[in-house]
Parts: C-alpha cells; structure tokens; sequence
C-alpha cells in the first residue's frame, strides 16, 4: 500500500482516497515539513528494487506452496558455529 495523501481543512484530517487498512488501524502522522533532510526511505536503486521484488514474490509463491521453514530451526542455524 503506498502512502495515501493526507490535508488538513477547518482542523480535521481528511483523506480523499480509499485504504486497505483495517477498521481501528492506529496511524502516527508526521507533518512532511518535518521530514526534511531526514531519510524516511531506503538506499536501494531501481535494480536493487527490483530484485527485492522478485525474491519478495518467490518468498511468497514458495510460502503459499507450504514449502516453510520453522523460524525456531532458522534462528538456530543461524546462532550455531559455522
């Protein structure tokens, strides 16, 4: 989901496009002047970008397969020796 724009008139905040978001999601607004000189985002390049897409998407198609691994039996991997 991609950040909706958000105004504010007479006092209230007023969204004028639709969300996905659950009825009683709880948002932290951040004024945008605020935000300057500030890195609110990532250092990935449009490559870097889409590569992460594709193994995001694989991650998925492998998840929906039911080809999962236990997080208990990654985390022990990783902590044992090498």
């Amino acid at each position: 989901m991609n950040a909706p724009k958000i105004r504010v008139a007479n006092g209230r905040i007023q969204i004028d496009e639709p969300t996905d978001l659950p009825n009683g999601t709880e948002l932290y607004l951040v004024p945008a002047e605020r935000l300057e000189g500030v890195d609110v985002g990532d250092d990935l390049d449009d490559e870097e970008r889409a590569a992460l897409n594709r193994e995001l998407e694989a991650s998925m198609a492998e998840a929906d397969a039911g080809e999962l691994v236990d997080f208990d039996v990654v985390l022990a991997e990783l902590r044992s020796p090498s």
